[in-house]
Formats: C-alpha cells, sequence, structure tokens
C-alpha cells in the first residue's frame, strides 16, 4: 500500500522560509516520478513541482519558479521542498504525490500539510 506522509508545514512570516518533507513507503520509491501540489482555501488544487526519478530533472509552476527548490533522497525514501521567499499567496495545503504534473489528480496522494504565511 502506497504512503506518503507529509511533515514541516507552518506558520511563517512573509519572506521567510519552509521545507517540507514527504517520507515514502510501500513502493519502489527510486522508481518513481514525485510531485508537489497545493490547495488553498476554497480553491482547486494546483502543481506546484515535480521531480524525476533519481531527482536529475525538476519542473516548477511559474508562480515558485526561482523561489521554490524540489529534491529527493532515495536512500531515505523521501522527497523535499524547500521554499524560500513566501508570499501569503503560498497558503494553502501541500500535498505529495506520487507521480508527474500531467497524472496527479489520479494518483496517490499524502494527507497534506499546512503552510500558512501571514504577518
Amino acid at each position: 500500500e502506497v504512503q506518503l506522509v507529509e511533515s514541516g508545514g507552518g506558520l511563517v512570516q512573509p519572506g521567510g522560509s519552509l521545507r517540507l518533507s514527504c517520507a515514502a513507503s510501500g513502493f519502489t520509491f527510486s522508481s518513481s516520478t514525485m510531485t508537489w501540489v497545493r490547495q488553498a482555501p476554497g480553491k482547486e488544487s494546483r502543481w506546484v513541482a515535480t521531480v524525476d526519478e533519481n531527482g536529475g530533472s525538476t519542473a516548477y509552476a511559474d508562480s515558485v519558479k526561482g523561489r521554490f527548490t524540489i529534491s529527493r533522497d532515495n536512500a531515505k525514501n523521501t522527497m523535499y521542498l524547500q521554499m524560500n521567499s513566501l508570499k501569503p499567496e503560498d497558503t494553502a495545503v501541500y500535498f505529495c504525490v506520487k507521480g508527474s504534473q500531467y497524472t496527479y489528480p489520479r494518483d496517490s496522494w499524502g494527507q497534506g500539510t499546512q503552510v500558512t504565511v501571514s504577518s
């Protein structure tokens, strides 16, 4: 059974940083493209970033490009999202997804971690 557990969310001031983690189990993590998705209150989920199986290729939504960095450690079965220069509009629940930016709506999701950017 696929299990994805996010952590690292919290309350941060605008301009601050957070690092999210996603611990994966129940599948071959090193063979899976992984993705971060976020959902703001009252809005649809939006793709944030994707990393390929070995971390060599990444892709970002325009809204986070240059501020967020996605990475992974296959030895630890863990994916990360380093978020810098956070803005109030980054406030959302962030989900870890086993899949790509093209398939994430129907892939396996974690339970999410709340990120709130506010002064």
